[in-house]
C-alpha cells in the first residue's frame, strides 16, 4: 500500500474518531447539576415567597436543560470544525505542492479539501458559533440572576413582593433575549443554499488544482 493511501486512511480515521464526542453530544440530553441551597432554603423570603420562586425555577428547568444541551452541542461541533479547518488551511497548500502521479495523493487532497469545505459551510450556514454563544450566555445570565436573588434580594426592591416581581421580569427578559438570538441565528433556505454552493466550490477547487501538478 502506498504512503498516500496510508495517509488517507489515517486522516479519515482521525476525522471519524474525533467526531465521536460531537455525535455523543448530538444524541443525548444533559442533566442540570444541583446548585447548592435553593430558594426553599433561603432565610430572606416568606413561605409564600419561597413557593413562588421555587415554582418559577421548576418552570425554568426545561428551558435551562434545553439551553445547556444545545450550548454543548454547538460547542463540541464548533471545536471540531475549528480544529479540522485550521489543519486543512495549513495542510492543503502543502499537499498541493507534494502530490505526484499516485492517484491516492489526489484523493487525499480532495478528501482534506472537501472535509474542510463541508465543515465551513455547515458552520456558517447554521451559525454554530453564534448559537453556542447565545445559549451559553443565556444560561450564564440566568444563573447569575438566580444567585443574586438568593444572596442579595435587596437589590431587586425594598419589599419581598417588589423583589420577586422584579426578579420574574428579569428572568423573562433573559428568556426573550435568548429566544430572539436563536430566531435571528436560525438559517434561512437561502443561507443554506449559498453556503452549500461555497462548500462545493471549496471542495472543487481542492480537486481541480490537483491535475495541474501531474
Amino acid at each position: 500500500m502506498s504512503g498516500w493511501a496510508i495517509a488517507l486512511v489515517v486522516y479519515s480515521s482521525l476525522a471519524l474518531i474525533s467526531f465521536i464526542p460531537v455525535l455523543r453530544a448530538l444524541t443525548k440530553w444533559l442533566d442540570l447539576k444541583p446548585g447548592g441551597p435553593s430558594f426553599t432554603d433561603s432565610p430572606h423570603f416568606s413561605e409564600e415567597g419561597k413557593n413562588r420562586l421555587a415554582q418559577n425555577f421548576k418552570r425554568m428547568q426545561g428551558t435551562l436543560t434545553f439551553w445547556k444541551t444545545y450550548a454543548e452541542r454547538y460547542r463540541t461541533f464548533h471545536i471540531y470544525s475549528l480544529t479540522w479547518i485550521s489543519l486543512s488551511t495549513v495542510g492543503v497548500p502543502l499537499l498541493a505542492q507534494a502530490i505526484d502521479s499516485d492517484p491516492w495523493s489526489k484523493w487525499l487532497l480532495t478528501v482534506v479539501a472537501a472535509h474542510s469545505a463541508i465543515l465551513l459551510a455547515v458552520s456558517r450556514a447554521f451559525r454554530v458559533e453564534a448559537h453556542y454563544k447565545a445559549f451559553r450566555n443565556g444560561e450564564s445570565e440566568f444563573y447569575d440572576l438566580y444567585r443574586r436573588m438568593l444572596d442579595r434580594p435587596g437589590i431587586f426592591g425594598g419589599s419581598e413582593t417588589e423583589q420577586i416581581d422584579k426578579y420574574f421580569e428579569q428572568v423573562e427578559t433573559v428568556r426573550r433575549v435568548v429566544r430572539a438570538a436563536e430566531t435571528d441565528n436560525f438559517p434561512s433556505m437561502e443561507d443554506v443554499a449559498q453556503e452549500s454552493r461555497v462548500g462545493h466550490l471549496g471542495a472543487g477547487s481542492g480537486s481541480t488544482g490537483t491535475p495541474q501538478r501531474t
